[in-house]
């Protein structure tokens, strides 16, 4: 799919492209191209003169190699736009090139970030004003969308307390809290990624002294908006470590409370098998073959014998 577009009185206007012809009756300064087939993509080179890289959407091209400059002054920049659902959460390399006023943006799929900025610059006067602007508040909307998913984080991590700290936590709960906790904490860790790529984006734009002064300005701000995420997401790891540990210490509870049932049975029932061991003996005379009562009195022995230690657990506590 190929879009171009256009700003007339400060808007930003679209149109999809289904033909050659189509590109030459308006002047763009935005072309996003969603899935290019290979005729579109012969199209940009036939009107533009760019060729679009073979690996620009590629996922495993080297850090080093994902924001260079052309000899015949094209700018490239792939960058990392973060996506979320209930099902899943990646990342989705986009690859940006910069080219005689013009932005050609190349990705897979639809990504929220371009929908909202869409969304914005329909109705919103002069949110953009060229090219450039654009990449930047594609940027920025990115690490807002982060900040969207770091506080749903919070608030399911919120959930996660309560069940932990509220009330006694069996095994099955402490199941479903540390699956829990083990998809929260990837989930902040591909946030974390996704804005240091995005952090090195904006700090690439304005190394190359690109921008104009309010430019730059928007990219310091981005770069502070980006620290400040980076301490929330520091604290999530630390919250994340802390419910980790607090779940697997409710784990060895319950597991120590069955050993302690095992362990003082084990020694409530040793003097009985001492009794009957005893009494089991080859002896020249049996006791309870001697004695009228011998068998009765042997029996009371023994479950006197385990009542008198079960009474001392308990009074001692340790049944509880």
């Amino acid at each position: 799919m190929l879009n171009i577009f256009t700003l007339a009185n400060g808007r930003l206007f679209q149109e999809e492209i289904e033909s050659l012809e189509e590109l030459s009756k308006f002047r763009p300064i935005w072309v996003d191209l969603e899935s290019p087939t290979i005729e579109e993509k012969r199209w940009i080179k036939q009107y533009y003169g760019l060729s679009i890289p073979e690996d620009a959407m590629d996922e495993d091209i080297e850090e080093s190699a994902r924001f260079y400059e052309e000899d015949n002054g094209e700018l490239h920049i792939r960058s990392d736009f973060f996506q979320h659902s209930d099902e899943d959460s990646d990342t989705m390399r986009v690859a940006f090139i910069l080219k005689g006023g013009l932005l050609f943006s190349i990705r897979r799929d639809e990504l929220a970030q371009f929908r909202l900025l869409r969304l914005r610059a329909r109705r919103q006067p002069y949110y953009v004003r060229d090219e450039k602007d654009v990449l930047l508040q594609l940027l920025d909307i990115d690490v807002e969308y982060s900040a969207d998913i770091i506080e749903g984080i919070y608030d399911r991590l919120d959930k996660f307390s309560k069940q932990v700290l509220g009330s006694e936590m069996s095994d099955d709960a402490a199941g479903v809290v540390l699956s829990g906790i083990a998809v929260e904490e990837d989930l902040n860790g591909r946030i974390r990624r996704n804005l240091m790529d995005t952090r090195r984006a904006v700090s690439f734009l304005m190394r190359i002294k690109l921008l104009n002064e309010q430019q730059n300005d928007e990219g310091r701000q981005i770069l502070r908006d980006i620290d400040s995420l980076d301490g929330h997401t520091g604290f999530v790891f630390d919250k994340l470590n802390f419910l980790m540990d607090a779940t697997v210490g409710f784990i060895n509870i319950n597991q120590n409370r069955i050993i302690k049932i095992f362990s003082v049975a084990s020694v409530a029932m040793l003097p009985p098998t001492l009794i009957a061991s005893i009494y089991g003996m080859n002896f020249q005379y049996m006791p309870e073959l001697s004695q009228t009562w011998g068998y009765p009195y042997a029996l009371c022995l023994m479950v006197a014998s385990a009542v008198v230690p079960m009474w001392y657990f308990r009074r001692r506590g340790w049944l509880k």
